[in-house]
């Protein structure tokens, strides 16, 4: 991202880069681009709900075009100015402005449970992808995000899922699901669990809502956190933190016959 370009605002809607007391969230979201990177090489890629957009300019590096889109007049702007690789439109998530199998994949990370219509919009994917092309999707595991309860703790997220409920969206939206694995704590960060009582999420979270300042020693904690300290394994998934899938649009066999 350019000097002078100004970062967007922290919401709590989207995380966003360069934030001390926000590294933990951005890593958190950060290791899935890493780790799926190489599914968007010499590829045509849609980031649909690109945010800040430096997922996008990730994936700009290995990709032979990323397209943004993102419904915020704000984030739209954001990304034409800070990251020049990213070709982005405005445009709703339930009616995507690109033409029918236009992109080899779609990715859309931390963004379905912010959505109203999420059927809606993964048929929109499925429409827009080349056949065998992938979906990368994540999302909040319900479960340990918002447990025990049905409606979701964060006021920006209409529906979070489980992992058989994600898995259903996907198969129903015509995908075939491929991967789906979770994020977890690995070993650093379950140290910090153990050092914070229990959980460093609650412990950032108790002092944001109860408006106190950060200790020191929370606030360096937090601020070194790196991707590497995140694993993604498909094992105890309801238990994972964020839901991870790879969906491919099928090839219908008339396709695959030519």
């Amino acid at each position: 991202m350019s000097e002078a370009t100004e970062p967007l605002p922290l919401t709590g809607e989207r995380t966003v880069p360069g934030i001390p007391e926000e590294n933990y969230w951005f890593r958190r979201h950060e290791i899935v681009y890493a780790r799926l990177l190489d599914r968007c090489v010499d590829r045509e890629v849609l980031e649909a709900g690109s945010g800040e957009g430096y997922g996008a300019d990730m994936i700009a590096g290995v990709a032979t075009k990323v397209t943004g889109v993102d419904y915020d007049t704000s984030a739209v702007e954001h990304v034409r100015a800070a990251y020049p690789r990213v070709h982005m439109i405005q445009g709703n998530l339930a009616d995507l402005p690109l033409p029918d199998a236009s992109v080899d994949v779609v990715v859309n990370f931390q963004v379905i449970e912010h959505l109203w219509d999420q059927a809606q919009f993964l048929r929109e994917c499925l429409r827009v992808l080349r056949p065998g092309g992938e979906l990368l999707i994540s999302t909040p595991n319900r479960i340990t995000f918002s447990p025990g309860r049905d409606t979701p703790l964060n006021p920006f997220h209409t529906r979070e899922l489980n992992a058989d409920e994600m898995r259903e969206l996907l198969v129903e939206a015509g995908f075939r699901v491929d991967l789906l694995t979770g994020v977890h704590h690995g070993p650093a960060l379950a140290a910090l669990d153990a050092k914070w009582g229990g959980s460093i999420i609650d412990a950032q979270i108790q002092r944001a809502l109860a408006g106190e300042p950060w200790p020191a020693e929370l606030a360096a904690d937090v601020a070194a956190v790196r991707i590497d300290d995140f694993v993604l394994t498909p094992e105890d998934i309801d238990a994972s933190l964020d839901l991870v899938a790879i969906a491919v649009k099928p090839v219908v066999e008339a396709e695959s016959s030519q």
